[in-house]
């Protein structure tokens, strides 16, 4: 059973959410300390993350990063705060979805459900790229004894950069394999996106994989 921790300060939300989760056949846990919560995420170690930003004496962007920093699970932001830059600074530290309050517990759940349908294991996961050794199923870029950790949405703007190398991706084919073109995500979230994984390439040597056409989209160097 695949377990789902909750990171929300309000009681009834956090149980509403539980309860959700639970009822669609996940195991739901949800923290109580709030002083250290990644004790109780080393300790739970779940396959997903569902963290709110406003936090009693944790700031939700703060939290994301040094989370970032060991754990690669998918991470949503359920969150009031639907400003812009928000969205982006979540993004940019490594969320996978980010989600306003109030949200419709069915769409809720779709989201859920995509993101563990993208987390299977592939059938080809191991490829050699100018000098990388790329695990898709770890979601990690090897170079020689340098590895290099993907999140999830990196992994699959890789993966369809790559099935469709030497020609261009849209911005609209890599939403809807993201996010399957949720209206509630900015489009500048698939811009942090990129630009993290072209940084994680030329901090192996490798940079400029990426090109932008624009008002087209992207193209993978072959």
């Amino acid at each position: 059973m695949q377990k789902i921790m909750i990171i929300e300060d309000e009681a009834a939300l956090a149980q509403e959410l539980a309860l959700l989760l639970t009822q669609a056949g996940y195991q739901a846990y949800i923290v109580q300390d709030f002083a250290h919560p990644l004790l109780e995420i080393e300790s739970q170690l779940p396959d997903l993350l569902l963290l709110d930003i406003q936090l009693p004496g944790v700031n939700g962007h703060q939290l994301l990063q040094e989370i970032r920093k060991k754990y690669q699970f998918p991470i949503i932001m359920v969150t009031s705060r639907a400003n812009e830059m928000d969205e982006v600074l979540a993004m940019s530290y490594g969320a996978d979805n980010y989600i306003t309050k109030p949200y419709n517990p069915t769409a809720l759940l779709l989201h859920i459900a995509a993101m563990f349908k993208r987390m299977q294991p592939q059938s080809t996961s191991l490829i050699q790229y100018h000098g990388l050794q790329i695990d898709l199923n770890k979601w990690t870029i090897t170079k020689e004894d340098q590895i290099t950790h993907l999140t999830k949405n990196e992994q699959l703007i890789f993966q369809m950069l790559w099935q469709h190398r030497g020609k261009i991706v849209t911005r609209e084919m890599l939403m809807t394999e993201l996010w399957n073109n949720d209206e509630f995500i900015n489009d500048n979230a698939l811009s942090v996106n990129i630009s993290r994984l072209r940084q994680k390439f030329a901090d192996l040597d490798l940079a400029d994989v990426i090109e932008t056409k624009k008002k087209q989209g992207y193209l993978l160097m072959e």
